[in-house]
């Protein structure tokens, strides 16, 4: 099944004859740029990074390694959204601004270079949630092949890891805006206060999922759920929090309910949190550095 999908792929990148992929550098259009290397070309395939102050610098490395990997001709561009005001203001359909200048930008940067079609990496599985960068994708003309034949996360993750290629499980990495709550306006400073953050954390060995979700002086942490045992210990939050707050937060607080993509709206309580016998933890008692650091319970 999964295979006929691939195939379908193969014929949908062949009929087109020249593609360039906005590339991420993320499971989904490192895949369809693996496929299309295979299907048209090196000659006929590019790979176009935006370089951008919303997406952490670790992001934009990873993306340009991965273009290396595959050996796919790469273009590198820097994006504006955060000189629209619109974008900047932080609404609900913040991505459609975002996505809207995106394209804007490289449409006619692929067509000066021969590439008339222009592709994402939306899958099948995309079209379920909210996503309304997808709507400016539509119409800017954007073309979104992984999506038109079926292939869904867990299938392209399937087919990546066929090609033996090593990111094939790597967590989705969504923009540096996605932390902050609907409201608060995107800046540089915020966005760099998040990055640093959340590389702060990874250098303490946390893997998998990770979001450090911004609300002013409170910084609350996501991560999966399988890590939250370790990181509730005193002495380990202790460490958590003080990564944190070097990036410029004053509280930190753990959220019990672990990684859980969207939930940037939800709003972080002031104050103490309960531990897992309903007792009232201290600040103080887990951070004394800091007067607000909280560990949430159940």
């Amino acid at each position: 099944m999964t295979l006929d999908k691939e195939r379908a792929l193969i014929a949908w990148l062949q009929a087109r004859g020249r593609v360039a992929i906005g590339f991420s550098g993320g499971v989904d259009s490192a895949y369809l740029a693996a496929v299309a290397l295979d299907a048209i070309g090196s000659d006929a395939t590019l790979a176009i990074i935006g370089r951008s102050a919303s997406l952490a610098g670790s992001e934009e490395d990873h993306a340009v390694a991965v273009a290396r990997h595959l050996g796919v001709q790469t273009l590198e561009i820097e994006t504006g959204e955060l000189d629209d005001p619109r974008y900047a203001a932080n609404p609900s359909n913040r991505c459609y601004f975002c996505k809207s200048v995106l394209w804007l930008t490289l449409f006619p940067i692929a067509r000066a270079r021969g590439f008339e079609t222009l592709v994402d990496g939306t899958n099948a599985d995309d079209l379920n949630d909210y996503r309304p960068g997808g709507r400016a994708a539509v119409e800017q003309g954007v073309l979104s092949p992984l999506a038109d034949v079926g292939l869904t996360k867990a299938e392209i993750r399937e087919r990546t890891r066929e090609r033996g290629l090593p990111w094939w499980n790597r967590p989705a990495t969504p923009c540096l805006a996605s932390r902050l709550p609907y409201g608060m306006s995107v800046t540089p400073e915020r966005l760099r206060q998040v990055d640093r953050a959340e590389s702060a954390l990874r250098a303490l060995g946390i893997s998998g999922n990770l979001r450090v979700r911004h609300h002013g002086d409170v910084a609350r942490v996501e991560l999966d759920q399988v890590l939250l045992p370790v990181w509730r210990d005193a002495r380990a939050f202790e460490r958590l929090s003080g990564a944190v707050r070097e990036a410029g937060f004053t509280s930190v607080e753990l959220d019990p309910r672990g990684f859980r993509s969207g939930s940037l709206n939800v709003i972080v309580e002031e104050g103490s949190a309960r531990n897992e016998e309903g007792a009232l933890s201290q600040p103080s008692a887990l951070s004394p550095s800091s007067s607000r650091a909280a560990l949430p319970g159940h």
